[in-house]
């Protein structure tokens, strides 16, 4: 049994080295040219590459070794191994390479130059006559790659309450067997039996209470769950990670790609027109957009590229593109010393409208960046000198960017009225740079080129919910399991995708949460508002100030919503309020990636089990940081997450928590089947031990094999319920429930073992000396009759030596043993809520109807060589009877206390109640805490209260994931009060303080 253990827990070990192996082999089997100081080349193998090193990119799909920062030309590269998306990526060589200072920064300042380990390489584009070069940054476990294998290795320690306990669960049965020691020394010795058999049977009691079969049945369930989750689509890199998917109560989305659409259709164009937005150019309606700045920018403000004869990229630029009617074409002709390395060449199409313009030359590139927001590019119009900047991005970056003069004032009011109803709006702007012949491309900074802009307007886009996300949805609201959306899309967008997918009900408020820091002091501020009528209320709110608080009477269904922007701020300056609001909030808008890896941080200070579904691309922080991470990707292989799902959508989450949920009843199922067959072996042999007598070698091998190594096998193979069940299962081996279950379970097998000891002693056919006296001689071989009934202390340690084990204790109690492990099996091979019913296993149900029929063929065969082989003894058929009465009785007994105690949740329930037992998870104190406070949520009156001050060891405690008690959390993050008259006078008196140093300073 521990032979098999090890070889299960090996063969998954090495199955997860192997796909690891896959993930990194690619790159330590190749050769790479590498550039000599004396301007020649040499081709060494990829693993002598040490940082340094100068080397040649040639593109065709080169599958880089280590990462590497640009140099020289430019490339396209699949990221798809690292972030799950397979769009290409620009790369551009680094400038001022020549400069110490351009080194400096992390990898995220520099990704668009950096070429990452594990990467594949689609085409390189060298500056004029050189070749595209990189130099080597990191090798190793050191690189992006490096870094995510050695967090599969080496994963981040889950506190996971089942893996807790399980130590513990194993420790107590240690400590069974030791007291189980002790008494068979006592007895073995008492009955004269030799030391060294004393000492077998002392070291067997420890294999019979500490099963060595447990760790087998435990990874053998997880291989079950692991190879179902593959069949529908769902990949997993991490196994142990699929129990924690049971536990999940908060799921995290990206908006983007995961709850809409990939794709995006052109809904409209609203362009200026003097001091506002002109009405707005509908693309359904068949007409051509015409010529002009607008169009110029949608037609060449984009990172398509053409590979294969096929523009790739990311769909809202190809959508964008298309709808110009434009071919994009590579620059071949036009090259310029100016130009970047990739510089392509947009023309009118067949189908576009005909323009006096030839084409436009795009000669530099700045790429999207997740935390500007934006992206940029540098044209010319063929044959014209002048050189034209096109900036697409957020719309409220965009503006911060133009001439105050040029932006609309209507721009905020259009702005809302086109996010509130679900639309993506992208903002435009352009500048002219009239001495272009004078200006070298190369050498212009991203901050000199993005500025002084002048406003375009809004591209409105239409980005329709999958159908699959609603249903999805609702399904994890019924099972009480809450849903957040992080996204870096426009709030308002965000709120109303959240409206219509039904993650916020249309009966809730939604209350935006605006905060922000005044120039002159510093002072940090809330606003809160009601976004439905779109009125706010703003106040300075610090530790010493007060904030406004509102009057919503008894209806606590609301959420909050909050920028990027105003975490950060929360963060820094609220942070002994952030908790308090993270319970209610539903929407966070214009989210960077580093953001979403902070929030999932905070919720998991909470006590959340967290999962996080995203389409992999500005998500992988996240998706690692979270409990379970759901990548929406292609690619088997990607470890941008534990989990992959080639589902497009998120049909993918409430299948993997129904897996992970069933994976973890089983893994309880098999931790209280092993503690009974246990402790059922463990009394057995004990009282046998008072008789010096014992199981056989035989007795013990079909019970441990044919008995229960079966059943632990197919106990695994129920399937997944196919309903969420509102109610979460026990995520704790140690708990009341499961406790009291194996508890009255061993009683009970106690009680039926003494009871079948004691009862068998006073059957009128019983004999100590003779087990032959209860069935007639002639039922057995001659040779085995022996002619001397009685039997002493010596020949029964002789007999004991010589394996001999037949007594008609010995026969009670085996049968009374094999029986009660296959009802236990039984009993805990538990069906719904969390699994579908036992019938539907038919492999375990032809298994204990086998293995029932082949013990009743033990209790009734009467066949001599079964009985010779497992050391039986025969019986008078009303003691058989017996037998199977007590048997059933037992049966019926435990099923009853399982069904009606155990099972029974109103019951719990009620318990919890009248001991007044209350949840220790910190998001629960935090709602119970925030049900009783009557002025929260903040709201728009003139009730005021002041904010309470904090101290330094509350807020030491809450950074180390260490609350206090309940009254320590109602006052540091809950307790508003009133503020009196001389409160506020005094809050005024500072203010006026701060503001008077402010200027004298």
């Amino acid at each position: 049994m521990s032979l098999l253990s090890l070889s299960l827990s090996v063969y998954n070990v090495q199955q997860q080295s192997i796909k690891l192996y896959r993930l990194v082999e690619s790159h330590n089997n190749m050769r790479v040219t590498i550039c000599r100081k004396n301007g020649g080349y040499k081709e060494v193998p990829s693993s002598e590459l040490v940082p340094g090193d100068v080397f040649i990119v040639t593109g065709n799909k080169q599958i880089l070794s280590c990462d590497s920062v640009l140099i020289e030309g430019d490339c396209i590269v699949n990221e798809s191994m690292l972030t799950g998306e397979s769009i290409p990526v620009v790369k551009t060589p680094l400038p001022n390479a020549t400069t110490r200072s351009c080194w400096n920064g992390s990898t995220e300042d520099h990704k668009r130059h950096f070429l990452f380990c594990g990467t594949q390489v689609i085409q390189s584009k060298p500056a004029g006559q050189s070749e595209v070069k990189a130099v080597v940054f990191r090798t190793g476990f050191t690189t992006s790659k490096g870094e995510l294998v050695r967090s599969i290795l080496y994963p981040k320690r889950m506190d996971f309450k089942l893996y807790q306990d399980a130590f513990r669960f194993l420790m107590c049965l240690t400590i069974i067997a030791a007291i189980g020691m002790v008494y068979s020394v006592c007895m073995l010795r008492s009955n004269g039996v030799a030391t060294g058999t004393i000492v077998k049977k002392a070291l067997d009691v420890i294999t019979i209470a500490v099963s060595p079969a447990l760790p087998a049945t435990v990874t053998i369930g997880i291989l079950y769950s692991q190879e179902r989750l593959k069949k529908k689509g769902i990949f997993s890199i991490s196994p142990q990670k699929i129990n924690i998917c049971g536990q999940l109560n908060l799921i995290c989305f990206d908006k983007t790609g995961t709850l809409t659409e990939d794709g995006l259709d052109l809904w409209g164009l609203a362009s200026t027109k003097g001091k506002g937005l002109r009405n707005i150019f509908r693309f359904n309606n068949g007409d051509k957009l015409p010529w002009g700045p607008f169009f110029a920018a949608m037609a060449s403000c984009h990172s398509l590229v053409l590979l294969d004869k096929t523009l790739q990229g990311d769909p809202l630029d190809l959508k964008m593109f298309e709808t110009t009617g434009w071919e994009l074409k590579e620059n071949t002709v036009l090259k310029q010393q100016t130009e970047d390395a990739y510089s392509f060449i947009v023309k009118p199409g067949p189908t576009a409208l005909k323009v006096s313009k030839a084409g436009i030359v795009v000669l530099k590139q700045y790429p999207f960046s997740s935390a500007l927001q934006r992206m940029s590019v540098v044209t010319k119009v063929i044959g014209k000198e002048k050189l034209t900047v096109y900036l697409k991005g957020a719309p409220e970056m965009v503006v911060r960017l133009c001439k105050p003069h040029t932006v609309p004032r209507s721009f905020s009011r259009e702005l809302q009225h086109y996010t509130k109803q679900g639309f993506r709006v992208i903002g435009f702007a352009f500048k002219s740079i009239w001495n272009g012949r004078d200006i070298k491309v190369a050498d212009l900074k991203r901050e000199d080129v993005e500025c002084e802009l002048i406003f375009l307007g809004l591209l409105i886009l239409e980005n329709k919910l999958k159908p699959q996300t609603t249903p999805a949805l609702s399904e994890l609201s019924k099972a009480r399991i809450r849903t957040v959306m992080i996204t870096g899309d426009n709030l308002q967008t965000a709120v109303t995708v959240a409206r219509n997918s039904g993650m916020i009900p249309l009966a809730h408020k939604i209350i935006g949460v605006e905060a922000s820091k005044a120039k002159m002091s510093g002072t940090a501020v809330i606003s809160w508002k009601i976004m439905e009528n779109g009125k706010s209320n703003s106040h300075v709110c610090t530790d010493e100030s007060k904030f406004p608080m509102g009057d919503f009477g008894n209806n606590k269904d609301f959420h909050f919503a909050m920028t990027g922007k105003s975490y950060e701020i929360l963060i820094q300056d609220f942070n002994q309020l952030l908790p308090k609001l993270l319970i209610n909030s539903t929407v966070f808008a214009r989210m960077s990636p580093n953001l979403k890896g902070r929030l999932i941080e905070e919720f998991q200070k909470l006590d959340y089990y967290v999962g996080m579904c995203g389409d992999g691309a500005n998500d992988c922080g996240a998706l690692k940081t979270a409990h379970a991470g759901i990548s929406l990707s292609e690619h088997e292989a990607s470890v941008a997450s534990p989990f992959t799902s080639k589902i497009p959508n998120i049909d993918c989450v409430p299948l993997l928590i129904k897996e992970g949920r069933a994976a973890l009843v089983t893994s309880f199922c098999i931790f209280q089947y092993m503690a009974i067959y246990s402790m059922i072996q463990y009394l057995g042999v004990l009282c046998l031990y008072w008789e010096a007598n014992s199981f056989g070698n035989y007795q013990f091998l079909f019970e441990d094999l044919g008995i229960t190594t079966m059943i632990g096998i197919t106990m695994s193979l129920n399937h997944a319920c196919p309903e969420l069940d509102p109610h979460q299962p026990l995520g704790q081996l140690i708990s009341p429930p499961l406790l009291l279950s194996v508890f009255l379970n061993v009683i009970l097998s106690l009680a039926l073992h003494v009871f079948g000891f004691v009862m068998v002693q006073q059957q009128p056919w019983y004999s100590a000396t003779d087990i032959y006296s209860a069935c007639n001689s002639t039922n057995l071989m001659s040779n085995e009759v022996t002619t001397n009934n009685t039997m002493n202390a010596a020949s029964i340690s002789r007999e004991l030596n010589d394996n001999y084990y037949k007594s008609y204790e010995n026969t009670t109690l085996y049968l009374l043993s094999v029986f009660n492990c296959i009802t236990s099996a039984i009993v805990y091979c538990k069906g719904k809520p969390y699994r579908k019913p036992i019938y539907t296993n038919h492999i375990f149900m032809i298994l204990i109807l086998a293995q029932l029929g082949t013990c009743l063929y033990f209790l009734f065969g009467d066949q001599t060589a079964v009985y010779n082989a497992l050391g039986l003894v025969c019986t008078p058929l009303n003691w058989r009877f017996y037998i199977l009465a007590m048997i059933t009785v037992h049966f019926f007994v435990i099923m009853t206390i399982e069904e009606m105690i155990i099972e029974n949740r109103h019951l719990w329930l009620f318990l919890k109640k009248c001991c007044k037992i209350k949840s220790m998870r910190r998001y629960k104190k935090m709602q119970g805490i925030i049900k009783k406070e009557p002025n929260w949520p903040p709201g728009e009156t003139s009730n005021y209260t002041t904010c309470c001050i904090v101290d330094e060891e509350v807020l030491e405690g809450h950074s180390k994931i260490s609350y206090e008690d309940d009254k320590n959390c109602k006052e540091s993050l809950n307790r508003f009060a009133t503020p009196t008259s001389e409160q506020i006078e005094e809050a005024k008196l500072q203010e006026r303080n701060n503001s008077r140093s402010l200027f004298v300073a």
